[in-house]
């Protein structure tokens, strides 16, 4: 086993693995609270509560958060998604304490000030213009949307400027209430230090968190129909977004279909739909597949720009990308090749030692348990050319596709 896992006494899981020959110390806590848990007047309130946690504590004011490991030349970051909340920290070996004092302090202890509500209220409110002004990112978001229409998995993990306006001091503590669960609340660690010093460090810290116990009922999607909306906007490049329902992350399809969307529309530049859109016709930049996958459900989709006059001559090109996948399975080279590839970019991936350490902390939130690397690699080498092609046929039909366009007003 390439890592370690202890349970302390109020529930908190750490997980560290030690990779040698590396000077940096990343770690952070993982908790199973995200935009889904939010009700409709709580809509953003995660993801405030992740901007108010380095505004003050108990222990701390807002400058001595941000200064604590600045000044050592670490880094402290976080950041909210549907179902997880995360703060993370990477410093200097020597200086782990400190960044599992401070990580501690800001989990635990933040007293959300009113007055710092109000200044960070305004830096949301900007960031939403941000993501308005961008197509880009305001069609995923709307395309999450239009797929879970009515239900917590399709609102904003920003929430919406009546929301942030509204709330409150005692929001966020009541949503804390509601939803902290210290038997759900990974403490995950990735450095050259041994499992030892890091549980000792941690226990310091940690044996005196008291045990929440909140439960938070996630109400399961299941009402989906595929729709077509057309969305007219102040912009010069027309954006399109197409996509469905997928596996949820207990699924046992998942690994098998991301080396699906990996061959589809992967980071590599010989993905599918990379070669038929932008290497053959040159009708976009940039376009990509994706896979995210949730506790109950999964949402498979492809997101690209080109001019408005090649908007619907892209969407035939993908459809037609698609049909190769639900019409013929891959040939014994074309699947081998794609194992190849898909293995090699997991492999570059866990070089990376933060994406590494939130795996490991996210792994062990929803699965109870980190698979080796070799045991993944043999899954994936196991997958068949039939798999790939019921699972296309199943996720790829026509009928089930949902589509989201932007385009110039004129």
């Amino acid at each position: 086993m390439d890592h370690h896992i202890l349970t302390l006494q109020n529930g908190i899981r750490i997980i560290h693995k030690q990779v040698l020959n590396t000077k940096i110390s990343h770690c952070g806590f993982i908790l199973d609270i995200g935009s889904r848990d939010e009700s409709p007047s709580q809509q953003g309130l995660a993801h405030f509560w992740e901007h108010m946690a380095f505004k003050g504590t108990k222990n701390r004011r807002s400058f001595q958060i941000i200064n604590k490991l600045d000044s050592l030349g670490g880094e402290l970051n976080a950041y909210t998604s549907k179902e997880k909340i995360c703060f993370y920290a990477s410093v200097l070996n020597n200086h782990t304490n400190k960044a599992i004092d401070l990580l501690t302090d800001i989990t635990f202890n933040s007293i959300f000030p009113e007055n710092q509500i109000e200044k960070e209220r305004n830096v949301i409110l900007e960031e939403m213009s941000i993501y308005q002004d961008s197509p880009e990112d305001a069609i995923q978001d709307e395309f999450d949307q239009l797929i879970f229409s009515g239900h917590q998995l399709g609102s904003n993990i920003l929430g919406t400027r009546e929301s942030v306006q509204a709330f409150r001091q005692n929001d966020f503590f009541h949503f804390i209430r509601q939803n902290l669960n210290t038997d759900k609340l990974i403490f995950s660690s990735v450095s050259s230090l041994p499992f030892s010093k890091i549980v000792k460090t941690a226990r310091k810290y940690l044996d005196g968190i008291p045990s929440y116990s909140a439960v938070n009922s996630r109400k399961s999607f299941t009402d989906y129909n595929a729709k077509t909306r057309v969305v007219k906007r102040p912009i010069m490049q027309a954006h399109c977004g197409i996509g469905s329902l997928s596996y949820s992350n207990q699924d046992s399809k998942r690994l098998q279909f991301s080396l699906l969307i990996n061959i589809l529309g992967g980071p590599a530049m010989n993905s599918r739909l990379n070669l038929a859109l932008r290497e053959k016709y040159g009708l976009v930049y940039a376009i990509d597949a994706n896979y995210a996958a949730f506790h109950d459900v999964g949402l498979a989709s492809i997101f690209f720009g080109s001019e408005k006059k090649q908007l619907y001559k892209s969407v035939d090109l993908v459809l037609k990308e698609l049909k190769k996948f639900t019409d013929k399975p891959l040939g014994t080279s074309q699947l081998h090749k794609a194992k190849e590839q898909f293995v090699g970019q997991m492999a570059m991936a866990e070089e990376n030692n933060i994406s590494l350490m939130l795996m490991l902390g996210k792994s062990l939130l929803i699965h109870n348990k980190v698979e080796s690397f070799e045991d993944v690699v043999s899954k994936i080498r196991n997958v068949t050319s039939q798999e790939l092609l019921d699972i296309a046929n199943e996720i790829f039909a026509l009928d089930k596709l949902s589509f989201l366009y932007f385009v110039p007003k004129e």
